[in-house]
């Protein structure tokens, strides 16, 4: 067993794949369990499947509250179902104020009627354990018509599609988290970067709920790791390759200028707010067109292939990030 301590962010792909081979069989009742890339799990249920997410907000002490509400709600909806029921676990360091636990509670009221979900449990705490608030949310949905669309649908020939730009979750997290180095981006730039939480905004809530409904073959939602990991997720979880048409990709400015001004790699960076789907390539057209329609941003940014690859289309390799930018910068 290795002693080298493991780096901050999420484990090597490779030992989280070894830890879940420890695990049992799944009872029958679960329709998608734990496995790379998968984003919750699906439980069968007489009223439906459940769908069931948790994520905690680790990487910034701003905005947890609204940070956690999302992201669950994100896992959640990518497997088709709307966001219901969440339980929130708060920790705060010590030192913490009154009117920051209200002001924090607050922001989980806000997100939570975004996405149209309730608060039903949690707990809530100050403890010497954490130097900033950490909220691990779970989020609970229902899927009523028993389809579940799961990050492993993915299958050669099918149509990629990139809903919402990046790195919008990114570029907030960096202007909070390192705004003493960031003199150099223009002021109107760094503004929208800080406010990206908020508009654009990073739920896929409603464009994963569609997408599923329009026939989707796969779904997943990039965050830690950037765009380039939720790729390599996506076609791991699937067993399958990816072409990337590099020049289609939708990118958010103020998180491009974010980067530069850092040094970060854009496609490494947090990128919640950003779905991706693929579908069958005669529904294809047809979808992105829907999505437009609803109000939902939507590209054809791909294709996926045959083997394991991620590539682009020129065939440069994109590489599978060790850690996530925001991770390595703050």
């Amino acid at each position: 067993m290795a002693d080298t301590p493991l780096a901050a962010g999420k484990v090597p792909v490779d030992l989280l794949a070894s830890l879940l081979d420890g695990f049992g069989p799944t009872p029958p009742e679960v329709r998608v369990g734990p496995g790379i890339g998968e984003d919750a799990a699906a439980i069968d249920v007489p009223a439906g499947i459940l769908v069931v997410a948790t994520d905690p907000v680790t990487l910034t002490g701003s905005d947890v509250g609204a940070f956690a509400v999302v992201v669950n709600a994100n896992d959640v909806a990518v497997m088709g179902a709307r966001p219901r029921w969440f339980l929130a676990s708060v920790l705060l360091p010590q030192g913490t104020t009154e009117s920051e636990l209200r002001e924090l509670f607050a922001d989980l009221r806000m997100a939570l009627d975004d996405v149209g979900a309730a608060l039903v449990g949690g707990h809530t705490e100050v403890t010497a354990a954490v130097t900033q608030p950490v909220v691990v949310g779970q989020m609970i949905g229902l899927v009523d018509d028993r389809r579940v669309v799961a990050t492993c649908g993915a299958r050669p020939g099918d149509v990629l599609v990139q809903s919402g730009a990046v790195p919008v979750e990114g570029a907030a997290v960096l202007a909070a988290e390192a705004a003493d180095r960031l003199g150099e981006v223009d002021p109107a730039t760094l503004d929208a970067a800080r406010n990206a939480i908020r508009d654009p905004g990073i739920s896929v809530v409603d464009g994963a709920i569609l997408a599923a409904q329009l026939g989707a073959t796969a779904l997943h939602d990039p965050t830690e790791g950037g765009l380039a990991s939720g790729l390599h997720e996506l076609a791991r979880a699937s067993g399958v390759g990816l072409r990337v048409d590099a020049d289609a990709i939708a990118w958010f400015e103020p998180g491009l200028s974010v980067c530069r001004a850092l040094g970060a790699d854009p496609w490494a960076t947090l990128a919640s707010g950003c779905l991706l789907a693929t579908f069958p390539p005669d529904m294809a057209r047809e979808a992105v067109d829907a999505l437009r329609r609803h109000g939902v941003t939507a590209a054809t940014v791909g294709e996926v292939i045959e083997g394991e690859a991620v590539t682009k289309a020129s065939g440069e390799p994109v590489a599978w990030p060790e850690r996530d930018e925001v991770a390595r910068l703050t």
